[in-house]
């Protein structure tokens, strides 16, 4: 393991510990609940409660393309790759914009602007990080819903299992069916 994935791991289990062991403490319910600080430990927006307990808050610094975005947590800048969703590409290298990447772009720009507090969810099944070294996570918005399965069934992007099955799968998938029956999105403008 290196030592950059062993520090994430340390500190994935310190806001885990944090997150379920602090409220405890203090006479309240178990972590992940609507108004932990979350791990961060600012508490500068309340946890949704669909959001998993052990998620990271984190914060956007930017979004890269529709399925890749740049963060801040725990004080380290980390590219994040959403996990179960591969939208169209706009900055391949050396590769055209591919149809309807311009929306998915932009969809995740809306979704996450800069500044907003978001909550990274790993995978075990996933591994901690693709092979450009970017995170896996599902990421969580500040209104309380998974990015990653809103740009599935809004038809921002294709469900995309890697290699092995992921925690959401089966939802990812029941999404895309139905926005490539309704031809929402790329299923509608790209032939």
């Amino acid at each position: 393991m290196t030592p950059r994935r062993l520090a994430w791991l340390v500190v994935v289990l310190v806001a885990g510990a944090v997150l379920v062991a602090f409220p405890r403490l203090l006479g309240g319910e178990a972590g992940g609940g609507a108004g932990d600080a979350g791990a961060g430990g600012a508490g500068a927006a309340p946890v949704p409660t669909s959001v998993p307990a052990g998620s990271v808050e984190a914060v956007v610094d930017r979004v890269v393309d529709g399925d890749t975005v740049v963060v801040t947590v725990a004080g380290q800048r980390e590219r994040i790759r959403l996990i179960g969703v591969d939208t169209p590409e706009t900055v391949k290298p050396d590769a055209p914009v591919d149809c309807f990447g311009p929306e998915a772009s932009s969809f995740t720009t809306s979704a996450l602007p800069e500044g907003a507090t978001v909550w990274l969810e790993a995978d075990a099944s996933q591994g901690d990080a693709d092979r450009y070294d970017r995170l896996l996570r599902y990421v969580w918005s500040p209104d309380g819903t998974m990015l990653n399965e809103r740009l599935v069934a809004g038809g921002y992007g294709r469900e995309d299992t890697y290699d092995d099955a992921y925690r959401y799968r089966d939802r990812f998938v029941a999404a895309e069916a139905s926005a490539e029956a309704s031809r929402t999105g790329l299923w509608g403008a790209c032939g």
